[in-house]
């Protein structure tokens, strides 16, 4: 998995801006503002993570946050309106831990290495992510869909320049990008989330042995 409409060597990329429903407040200009602003999302991700969407509260978000109740609706609506900013900026997060492992990569083969290691071990490192996201599917569906497309979006355009480029072959370069965000996203369901044990270059290195080689033995596919 790679950063969503990263090009190599290009600028850092920030979220996209949202089709549907927005932030229903502003973004706070002050740093104050935005301090606070962080620690309910901080405080969410935990209470979210822990709880669950029905069980957490805006009472126990606040509490955990050390900010009034009064405070929140300065910057949310709703407890609903945070659950939506906090799943796109786990979103924003997750692009942000990229980056660095994708900036020096050559060719993409090297950044499907780069970003799958990457994505795990945030995910490892994350312990929140997976159910808030999850989650998202029952909460708010259209936030769930448009987390995974702008991933998936942006996820085609890069193997579709990669394969104009001569670094992979061409083929239809969205079922490709699915395929792969599905591979990301179930290997860190199986060992980030379940079971951490397993190294997790040995894991990276076993889905690019099969990236390159494919499932075919060897020589099964020459002419006699």
């Amino acid at each position: 998995m790679t950063v969503p409409g990263r090009k190599q060597g290009s600028a850092p990329v920030r979220a996209p801006e949202s089709r549907g429903r927005t932030d229903s407040k502003p973004r706070p200009k002050t740093a104050r503002g935005r301090r606070t602003r962080t620690r309910l999302l901080d405080a969410a991700a935990e209470e979210f993570g822990a709880r669950g969407f029905h069980e957490a509260s805006v009472a126990s978000i606040t509490a955990a946050a050390g900010v009034a109740q009064g405070t929140f609706y300065i910057y949310f609506d709703s407890k609903e309106d945070l659950f939506r900013q906090l799943v796109l900026d786990m979103g924003q997060r997750l692009r942000e831990h990229l980056e660095p492992a994708l900036g020096a990569v050559r060719d993409r083969i090297e950044a499907e290495r780069a970003g799958l290691k990457a994505f795990l071990t945030f995910a490892r490192d994350n312990g929140n992510f997976y159910r808030i996201v999850m989650e998202a599917q029952f909460v708010d569906p259209d936030v769930f869909r448009r987390y995974f497309s702008d991933f998936g979006k942006a996820y085609t355009e890069n193997l579709d320049r990669a394969a104009r480029k001569g670094q992979i072959r061409p083929g239809n370069a969205e079922v490709r990008a699915w395929a792969l965000m599905g591979i990301s996203v179930f290997l860190g369901l199986r060992f980030a989330v379940w079971d951490a044990g397993d190294e997790v270059e040995d894991l990276v290195d076993g889905v690019m042995d099969m990236l390159a080689d494919g499932l075919r033995p060897d020589g099964a596919g020459d002419a006699p």
